[in-house]
């Protein structure tokens, strides 16, 4: 989440959204193409989610789901704000991570639809200092509830079936669960570095001891030059193989991160891609997540690197 890239997204939708276009978006949500209800998951992983509950009944789209790309620049275009104003059901991260669609919906009322942020839902300050809700372990099965209650409320007759794709969702969960644990029994404490708080609430389930400040952490999400003092910082602990893994955000990249990168491929430190949207191909919200935790775990036990899924 970057301050600045925020503002230019909010900048667009005020830029791109006349007042004809706004006044056209305040309508009733339009069913699908073969009646399905229409739903829009503002970062790919929801929208995934989405998908898995709703089965054949749901017609959803997703916004932020380049995972070649940083999602920080997204910037909302006439056709995105048409997509969000006509959705039954809006799935979103909150915590000032995709406010752009906060404005669509006020601009869009629609008494009709149903909006999940993610954020409220669970509980977390919308000034929380992480907005990557989804790699907290808790927070997609009480999503993933959240959305069969919308969608049954929408569609009653289909709620049966609703259900039984929840349960099996849950149920998908475990191996992600499960590997997390033995991890954890086996790796707990094990020093890492990390260029962002992407990934930092699985990095806390699993137990690791992130050893980068916060601050360099944030700073890098926010697009602010860091602190002298952090970068030392930083680079001692990857050319004094004081971590056994570099934990990198793939979908942003920088002078800094990148420095750190070579530097990390210099001193053999192996290094594990995280993303902020889902990658594809072959992946749903689950496999990723178990791909991420097999990844750490391929880096700390066998020193290989996993850049990219």
């Amino acid at each position: 989440m970057k301050t600045a890239s925020h503002l230019r997204i909010l900048v667009s939708l005020v830029v791109l959204l006349p007042l004809g276009l706004l006044g056209a978006a305040c309508t009733t949500a339009t069913a699908g193409h073969n009646g399905e209800i229409v739903a829009v998951g503002a970062e790919s992983q929801y929208a995934d989610v989405i998908s898995q509950i709703g089965g054949r009944y749901v017609d959803v789209t997703a916004l932020l789901r380049n995972p070649n790309t940083d999602p920080h620049t997204f910037e909302a275009s006439p056709s995105v704000a048409r997509t969000v104003s006509d959705a039954e059901l809006v799935v979103q991260n909150g915590a000032r991570y995709d406010s752009f669609i906060n404005t669509i919906e006020a601009a869009s009322p629609n008494g009709k639809r149903k909006v999940v942020n993610v954020q409220e839902l669970l509980g977390f300050a919308i000034t929380t200092s992480n907005p990557h809700l989804w790699y907290e372990p808790k927070v997609m099965p009480v999503v993933a509830r959240a959305i069969e209650r919308d969608l049954s409320a929408l569609e009653p007759s289909h709620r049966g079936y609703f259900r039984q794709r929840l349960a099996s969702f849950e149920r998908s969960l475990a191996p992600w669960l499960s590997a997390i644990a033995r991890f954890r029994a086996e790796y707990r404490h094990v020093a890492v570095a990390t260029t962002e708080p992407v990934a930092n609430y699985m990095l806390q389930a699993v137990g690791v001891d992130d050893k980068t400040p916060f601050a360099l952490q944030a700073d890098i999400m926010n697009g602010v030059d860091p602190a002298p003092q952090d970068i030392t910082l930083e680079d001692n602990l990857l050319r004094g193989h004081k971590v056994k893994a570099l934990v990198y955000n793939e979908q942003v990249a920088d002078s800094v991160t990148e420095s750190f990168l070579a530097i990390a491929k210099a001193s053999g430190i192996p290094v594990v891609g995280v993303y902020e949207t889902m990658p594809t191909p072959g992946y749903d919200y689950q496999s990723w997540m178990l791909a991420e935790v097999h990844a750490l775990e391929r880096a700390v036990a066998e020193r290989v690197s996993t850049e990219r899924l």
